[in-house]
């Protein structure tokens, strides 16, 4: 073979790079898609607790105890409200332990607990309190009350004490407090420092001023700031956080500036 033949390609060789070009130029181009991802389940949708609507606070029930009980620690006694019976006299009477007490006078019993706990604490914030009235019975007032009308006159009586029958010290749940000062059973006693913490705290303890002053022409009396009634702590916290001031007030009841007669 020559040389110039050695040099030309060979027909099927030059065939068999075109049936390649061919083959690999005009290939289809694939059309297979990837293969979705799996879709992730739904997750639920998180469970949404209805907000508990929060709970009424209790109304205060101020029909939970008699008012016209003796035997109540909420009785209602005015020129307008007799005790009844007229002479009732409390069957818990005790004397209150470890309190000075002017004329050994008892209280009802809750009562007596009550005031030994309000003098302990008065003591430690630095005032010392003595009892110098608690409770009386009706042949006590009513000696009392002839005494004062014999001196004063019953008018003026009218005004600052009780006629037998209608005492709250014969409920035994009324006790008169001093600080050994100057102002013994007088108004000034409001204006110590002892009269003062008595009227910020005696509702601690289940007491009220019961006759506050200028709420004479509500519960017939003039102010006596040492005079405290006890009706419990409920009734008491109750009347200092609605700002009531008297009884008569509270309990919807009609002022009793004067007796019936």
């Amino acid at each position: 073979m020559s040389l110039r033949a050695l040099r030309q390609p060979t027909l099927a060789a030059i065939l068999g790079v075109g049936a390649l070009l061919l083959v690999a130029g005009c290939a289809p181009a694939s059309t297979a898609q990837p293969a979705p991802a799996p879709e992730s389940p739904t997750a639920p949708a998180p469970t949404v607790e209805p907000t508990a609507e929060p709970e009424p606070e209790p109304s205060f029930d101020a029909s939970a105890r008699s008012i016209d009980d003796p035997d109540s620690i909420w009785v209602v006694s005015n020129k307008l409200r007799p005790l009844d019976p007229a002479d009732f006299a409390p069957d818990d009477l005790v004397i209150p332990e470890n309190v000075e007490n002017e004329w050994g006078q008892p209280l009802r019993r809750p009562a007596a607990r009550a005031v030994e706990k309000l003098v302990a604490a008065a003591e430690r914030a630095g005032h010392g309190l003595w009892i110098i009235s608690a409770y009386r019975d009706y042949g006590t007032q009513q000696s009392l009350y002839d005494g004062y009308v014999a001196r004063d006159g019953r008018d003026a009586a009218d005004t600052y004490s009780a006629r037998p029958g209608h005492s709250e010290h014969q409920t035994g749940l009324a006790v008169d407090l001093d600080d050994h000062g100057d102002c013994y059973l007088a108004a000034c006693f409001g204006e110590t420092p002892a009269g003062a913490w008595i009227a910020e705290h005696a509702q601690e303890h289940g007491f009220v001023i019961r006759y506050p002053e200028g709420s004479e022409e509500i519960t017939g009396f003039t102010y006596e700031p040492w005079h405290l009634r006890y009706v419990g702590e409920d009734l008491a916290r109750e009347m200092h956080e609605t700002g009531t001031e008297t009884l008569e007030e509270f309990f919807d009841l009609p002022p009793a500036p004067g007796y019936a007669e």
